[in-house]
């Protein structure tokens, strides 16, 4: 055989050899994929996310490894703790379900994840900018429009009490006539925008999931923080805080009603939609 043959001969063996060793990896990472899969199942977090990672180094370009990597790491993520380990969790699992949205922006449940781990570790303004991402990718999500309200409310009620607390005083949830000009004017001003948001947002959970008691409940403790806003405003307030008390009373009944179609569903073994959409 002469001296180009031999190149040829040699070059056709290598590539074959690269496709038997690709194939190889191929069904490795599959099984490790599958392995992981029951692990997640079984709650085994730790042991999925050494499978997901696995499969991800043995097939790059495996459909779904990704997103299940990161899936088991957000499930690792501790919520409300801020210790270093937790937070790099937090952000392998971020930047992981980033990168699946760098070939598929339109992968709302990515989006979702992001949204929910940056909550996870309270970073409120990320959470509310990446609900406000779902809601562009689906107007109609009622749990992302009453995740925007909630943060709303958190931050104007966190408002209210940091201005409080300096004069001694305790939010009383009815407007806070009570307390000094000096203080409630430049509180309205802070709060105003973070209200008339939640509010909005609250509302369209509600119109588009019409037995959401927690966004009803919510809707409630926002209108409480209206009658911050409108301070000075008799009639405002009073007007605010009787959408409070109707919007409370709304949240209870529907809850009630919710509560009693599940026991219903559950005696007959028929299957009822919960007030966040989820079969039960």
């Amino acid at each position: 055989m002469n001296g180009p043959a031999r190149i040829t001969a040699l070059a056709v063996t290598l590539a074959g050899m690269v496709l038997s060793m690709s194939g190889c990896n191929q069904l490795q990472a599959r099984d490790q994929l599958n392995k992981g899969v029951d692990a997640y199942k079984s709650a085994h977090y730790e042991e999925a996310i050494g499978h997901f990672q696995r499969a991800t180094q043995l097939d790059p370009n495996l459909p779904m490894a990704k997103t299940y990597l990161a899936t088991a790491l957000a499930q690792n993520v501790v919520p409300g703790l801020d210790t270093p380990e937790n937070l790099k969790t937090a952000n392998q699992a971020i930047g992981i379900f980033k990168d699946v949205l760098a070939k598929d922006p339109s992968d709302i449940n990515s989006v979702k994840q992001i949204a929910g781990i940056y909550f996870s570790i309270k970073n409120l303004e990320k959470a509310k900018e990446w609900q406000k991402k779902v809601l562009a990718l689906n107007p109609h999500d009622a749990e992302a429009a009453y995740t925007v309200g909630v943060i709303d409310w958190t931050e104007a009620h966190e408002n209210t009490l940091k201005a409080l607390q300096p004069a001694g005083l305790n939010d009383d949830g009815e407007g806070n006539v009570k307390a000094p000009k000096k203080i409630m004017e430049p509180l309205a001003a802070q709060n105003a925008a973070l209200v008339q948001e939640g509010l909005d947002y609250l509302n369209q959970a509600v119109k588009d999931r019409p037995n959401y008691d927690d966004a009803m409940a919510y809707l409630n403790l926002i209108y409480r923080r209206k009658a911050d806003v409108d301070y000075g405003k008799p009639a405002l307030v009073k007007q605010d805080l009787a959408m409070a008390e109707k919007w409370r009373t709304d949240a209870m009944g529907t809850r009630k009603a919710n509560e009693a179609k599940k026991n219903a569903a559950s005696e007959t073994g028929g299957i009822v939609m919960d007030s966040n959409g989820k079969m039960k």
